[in-house]
């Protein structure tokens, strides 16, 4: 019998892996739609390197620091229990390559190729693990003070804040040290728009990374006893929240209404086992609205070329969903309760200062050593034909 639990966990935690990992081919198109033409195989490119160097710092380094796991032992102590810890490693993989992915999206179309590979291997090995460790291994006894202090630990179930806060604040210390894209603000300060290269590409990698999440979100209960239907709703409800506020505030822009859904789901991750589906809606809602009017202040008024909006996506809807929680989870709102609103709010920003200097440290000690930013020709002719001798569409 514990064979056969053992057996159907390694099958459910490995489908949420699989749909994770998918979840990167929605990064990459998403990324790919975005960008000018010249930029679309770098985009692809990057992506699909970016999860293999993750895979070696986390595997090597990594996983290590925030579990104290490592698999340097017979493959026949590796295969217990069905082979379940080292299917475990594989899904919290896929979570810390998340990370990379999504500075990709802020960074594209002027930043150099292996600077930024060196830059993903430093942030999984070690800058993500750290505060991963914190927030789910309970390093330094972090939990234990918050619940010992106010009742609860810090909640975050599926990683609105271990994840997408921390992908998003790092990527706006990268995109900050990186500097706009060439000819994107012109000398009085006025915006150059640089409209989506394939709305239908842009449109594809939002419903792969829609599809994912539920293996992001559902599965991160790690175990079939622990599987909620509440986190599949949940789930549902803050996407719909989110692509109709960005839809109505976006004013039909096709860019704005694919972001919704995202946004939403990234602000539903911490909460989505402890929320009413109802407070998921709004959750989802906030953070959809939130997109918009980040994304566009970043760009025209910030002058912060992002040029996928993944600082406003993932880094402010993140910490949104972590603070979310701490509302819509309590009992008096509907939810699961066991949750503090001053705990969501302290792990939070204690997420969000780690990644900005994770970010900052990583970034900054690159640009000094070898410089991160494609020479002013590069860039011109695109990164596509400077780095990879290549166009995405080739004539006949």
């Amino acid at each position: 019998m514990e064979a056969l639990v053992s057996a159907n966990d390694v099958l459910f935690v490995l489908l949420g892996a699989i749909m994770v990992l998918a979840m990167h081919a929605g990064f990459a198109f998403l990324e790919v739609g975005t960008v000018r033409q010249k930029n679309q195989v770098n985009a692809l490119v990057k992506i699909m390197v970016d999860f293999c160097v993750s895979t070696i710092a986390y595997f090597f380094i990594g996983y290590s620091i925030a579990y104290g796991i490592n698999f340097f032992s017979g493959a026949d102590v590796l295969a217990a229990k069905s082979g379940y810890d080292l299917v475990k490693f594989f899904f919290l993989l896929t979570f810390a390559a998340a990370i990379p992915a999504i500075v990709s999206g802020g960074i594209a179309e002027r930043a150099k190729f292996n600077p930024q590979m060196a830059a993903t291997f430093l942030i999984v090995g070690f800058v993500y693990p750290f505060f991963e460790g914190i927030a789910w291994n309970n390093h330094f006894g972090f939990q234990d003070w918050l619940k010992a202090s106010f009742g609860a630990g810090f909640h975050d179930f599926a990683g609105s804040v271990v994840v997408h806060a921390m992908g998003g604040w790092i990527a706006l210390a990268a995109v900050v040290l990186l500097g706009a894209r060439n000819g994107r603000y012109t000398k009085d300060g006025r915006l150059h728009a640089y409209p989506p290269s394939n709305i239908p590409f842009l449109a594809l990698g939002a419903w792969i990374l829609t599809v994912g999440w539920f293996g992001f979100n559902v599965m991160s209960a790690q175990s079939i006893q622990n599987i909620s239907g509440l986190v599949a709703v949940n789930s549902l409800m803050a996407l719909v929240g989110g692509t109709l506020a960005a839809l109505v505030l976006g004013k039909n822009d096709p860019g704005f209404v694919h972001n919704g859904p995202l946004a939403g789901l990234v602000a539903v991750c911490a909460g989505s086992d402890v929320m009413h589906p109802l407070g998921a809606l709004v959750t989802g809602a906030v953070a959809g609205s939130l997109f918009v009017w980040a994304f566009t202040v970043t760009q025209s008024r910030l002058k912060i070329d992002d040029v996928l909006g993944v600082w406003p996506l993932h880094g402010l809807c993140g910490a949104w969903g972590g603070i979310a929680a701490g509302i819509f989870g309590c009992s008096a709102l509907g939810g699961m309760g066991g949750v503090s609103f001053v705990s969501q709010l302290i792990g939070t920003l204690t997420g969000v200062v780690i990644a900005v200097i994770g970010g900052t440290v990583v970034y900054g000690l690159l640009k000094k050593l070898v410089g991160i930013r494609l020479d002013a020709e590069s860039e011109f002719d695109g990164a596509d034909l400077s780095i990879h001798k290549i166009p995405s569409v080739s004539g006949d």
